[in-house]
């Protein structure tokens, strides 16, 4: 299908608009003045937003006989009420990665930033970063930077993007520049093995004018990245404290200058280190680079402090991968004096019983540990992959499902310890309203 959203599109209704990418698409929409409508199960601030931004939202009563294209996520099921109402009345339904698609085509340069871990926040940087440059451009981010959310526009010259493995709907996009931070193995549910979705990161990497990817990734890159003597965009001198991180920048082994972040971990080390090579591409000089790097102030849900209980720091993360838990376990040990309590919730049963091993693996390193219910998304019950299976095969892992037990399990933390709250569900929420309780 294509759609030009200039002509063919007046209306448009997105079944699950409360998705943080589909939220950010439907801004874009508005932006464009476009009639917006949309449903989802369940409103949050998320929807109030688009609300206070004009658009029509529902719980999926709306007539969408009034809308002229209709977009839906991949978690709706093919027999949604509505998505097959759309489909009978002949309307254009699109779903959510092919309309990414239709959209790069409205801006001059696509910049697409794919991986196991990091997009988003490499998405968020490279936002500031074009922001310090005073660039004409679209910012589509799947998580809520702390300065721009998970959108910004202010002109067609250039579109950064996540770009989304699951199901390969980044191979939907055709980036001018590629950036592929990492090829660990995710959405084991979509590929026949890791191997293929190395292919794909591979099949993407090529596609593009440019691609910008990690050093040793396996990859046919023209920049590459890390923190190897080899590698294109390197860093030295880290530093780390409890006030963030800071390195000396290297291209090519020559010094370009000093960055200090506000944001905790090595492995942001490299998401800054990604974003400059990609903006260097986009001819950007170091000087706005800087900047752009020191004014991120971070991304919601990415070692965010939500508050206190007990005296202790509360930091939620949307870790959810047992790669994703190490670095997260790593960053916070090295700025903790006390303990460190880790309330995980798994997210999907299948993510759960692809990696359970090494779920087990890491989460056995941690002394204090609670196992949240399931985050089951778009999936049925599994026993081999639930909360609970996880959590017998720890030894010392508690589990739970309730705020109360949550309580139950921190009842003895004092003012110099860490709580985490790790996962990609809804333990974001529960664990801000347990905090403001």
């Amino acid at each position: 299908m294509n759609l030009n959203l200039n002509k063919d599109i007046n209306s448009i209704y997105f079944i699950g608009i409360g998705g943080i990418s589909m939220s950010a698409l439907a801004k874009y929409m508005l932006a464009l003045k476009k009639k917006v409508g949309g449903s989802d199960t369940v409103f949050t601030p998320v929807t109030a937003e688009l609300k206070a931004l004009g658009a029509l939202i529902d719980g999926g009563t709306a007539d969408i006989s009034l809308y002229d294209t209709i977009v839906y996520t991949d978690a709706i099921k093919p027999d949604n009420k509505q998505l097959k109402l759309a489909r009978s009345l002949n309307k254009n339904v699109i779903p959510r990665g092919k309309f990414l698609r239709e959209i790069c085509k409205n801006f001059s340069s696509v910049t697409a930033v794919c991986g196991c871990h990091g997009k988003t926040t490499c998405t968020a940087m490279l936002a500031n970063i074009y922001f310090s440059a005073e660039k004409k451009f679209m910012a589509h981010i799947g998580g809520r930077d702390l300065n721009f959310s998970n959108f910004y526009y202010n002109g067609n010259d250039s579109l950064i993007t996540e770009a989304c493995e699951y199901k390969k709907n980044f191979l939907s996009i055709k980036a001018d520049t590629a950036v592929v931070l990492n090829t660990g193995a995710d959405h084991l549910e979509c590929y026949k093995d890791a191997e293929e979705l190395n292919e794909c990161y591979r099949k993407f990497a090529r596609r593009a004018k440019t691609s910008v990817c990690l050093y040793g990734a396996g990859c046919d890159s023209s920049v590459t990245f890390g923190l190897q003597k080899g590698a294109d965009f390197s860093a030295k001198n880290i530093q780390c404290s409890g006030k963030g991180i800071s390195f000396t920048m290297l291209s090519c082994g020559k010094t370009l200058g000093d960055v200090s972040m506000q944001v905790y971990g090595r492995h942001n080390v490299l998401n800054a280190l990604a974003a400059t090579a990609a903006a260097t591409v986009d001819g950007i000089g170091f000087n706005d680079i800087k900047i752009g790097l020191e004014r991120f102030n971070g991304v919601e849900r990415r070692m965010e402090c939500i508050g206190s209980f007990g005296g202790a720091a509360c930091i939620a993360d949307y870790a959810h991968h047992p790669e994703e838990i190490k670095a997260v376990l790593k960053t916070v040990k090295s700025i903790a004096d006390g303990e460190i309590y880790v309330i995980f919730q798994p997210h999907t049963y299948s993510r759960t019983k692809n990696f359970f091993a090494q779920f087990v693996s890491v989460l056995s390193a941690v002394r204090n540990l609670l196992i949240y219910r399931t985050f089951a998304a778009r999936e049925y019950y599994d026993d081999a992959g639930s909360a609970l299976t996880l959590a017998a095969a720890i030894k010392k892992a508690r589990y739970g499902e309730s705020g109360q037990d949550i309580e139950k399990f921190l009842k003895h933390v004092k003012e110099q310890d860490i709580i985490l709250f790790l996962g990609a569900g809804d333990i974001y929420y529960i664990a801000k309203d347990f905090v403001n309780k």
